[in-house]
């Protein structure tokens, strides 16, 4: 087969950095297209904890219409993929994820970005990549902007995901898989809260465990228990009027504790943000909004991140679905994972 001028990467968040870094240790000339202002995607903007489910078993448990063979893959090869990061010199800041179901390890995002732009080689910046451009990795972040606002809820990601990677992928003969209605997302401060880039960590409400849950019209969103990563009650929020529910946590769960902050700090940031907060003797009610983080559903790829029924594209990141419908597993995980499989296979086709 013909070697192409170049490999073309659609979108330079940790899927698109990871397939162009790749792909030049492999032998291939790349070229990344972003069309946002900076690399990083929503990865910049992110904890940047890198995970995987610690055995395969757990990840049919909590996502259990994903495809068993992408659960496979980030399940058995995250760990090398963590590996690889490291030996190109990214800032790891812990090699736990504090999590007894998980294993991964938790980057700075910003040093991981800045590794992963210099291993890249060509990033392009404001640069919407070229239609129809042959062989092609897409990794622009899935639809998330287009979910945000045709669900009327609030965007926790980068202003630039489209969907022009799943356009692209569909207009050549690929197909998507389940969950195109799924996303991962968190519950952040309702209006008259604002909040921006800067916020997305912190101003998190992870506390929907401990809380009861109504909507705006005072019914209970949720019954039974929450999963530990909330996803599972945020899409509940979600698909009441507006995304609104209100948190209500009683005294005694303002110390319990996610990680490095507490209920009530996190309640705290909701009221610095100028959110719905309200107080009494016997607790707090903090009003909030579901936010997309990235979609769940997307093209469907095979094993090597090929997109099924194309001949020279791939998908990696959150362009590529299947890996954690049905529930919630690490999109950077993913992204990592399929961004290196599609560089691999798109060597093993036009290097040399």
């Amino acid at each position: 087969m013909n070697r192409p001028s170049a490999l073309t990467v659609a979108g330079a968040g940790m899927a698109g950095l990871t397939a162009a870094a790749r792909a030049r240790e492999l032998g291939l000339d790349v070229v990344v297209h972003e069309k946002g202002d900076r690399a990083g995607g929503s990865m910049l903007l992110s904890s940047c904890v890198v995970w995987r489910h610690r055995t395969l078993e757990l990840a049919r448990e909590e996502c259990p219409t994903a495809e068993p063979a992408l659960q496979r893959l980030v399940v058995e090869e995250l760990d090398e993929g963590l590996t690889w990061l490291e030996a190109l010199r990214a800032p790891v800041v812990s090699k736990d994820t504090g999590n007894p179901r998980t294993a991964g390890w938790r980057f700075d995002p910003r040093g991981l970005t800045d590794v992963l732009v210099r291993a890249a080689g060509k990033v392009r910046v404001r640069s919407p990549f070229p239609a129809g451009a042959r062989p092609l990795v897409l990794a622009t972040g899935g639809f998330a902007v287009r979910m945000a606002r045709e669900r009327a809820l609030a965007l926790r990601a980068n202003p630039w995901s489209e969907g022009d990677g799943l356009d692209e992928g569909l207009s050549r003969g690929g197909s998507t898989t389940a969950g195109m209605d799924e996303f991962y997302g968190r519950a952040m401060p309702a209006p008259p809260a604002r909040w921006g880039e800067e916020d997305f960590v912190r101003a998190s409400q992870l506390y929907g465990r401990w809380a009861d849950v109504l909507d705006e019209q005072g019914e209970s969103v949720w019954e039974g228990p929450v999963s530990w990563s909330e996803n599972d009650l945020v899409q509940a929020i979600a698909r009441r009027p507006r995304g609104i529910a209100r948190y209500r946590v009683g005294r005694d769960a303002l110390a319990q504790r996610v990680r490095e902050r507490t209920v009530a700090d996190m309640v705290a940031e909701a009221e610095r943000l100028g959110g719905p907060v309200d107080r009494d003797d016997g607790g707090v009610t903090v009003t909030v909004q579901a936010a997309v983080t990235h979609t769940i559903g997307g093209l469907r790829v095979d094993e090597h991140a090929r997109v099924v029924g194309t001949d020279d594209l791939w998908a990696a990141g959150a362009d590529a679905g299947g890996f954690s419908t049905g529930g919630y597993a690490s999109g950077l995980a993913a992204a990592l994972v399929l961004g290196r499989r599609a560089a691999e296979d798109a060597a093993r086709r036009f290097a040399g």
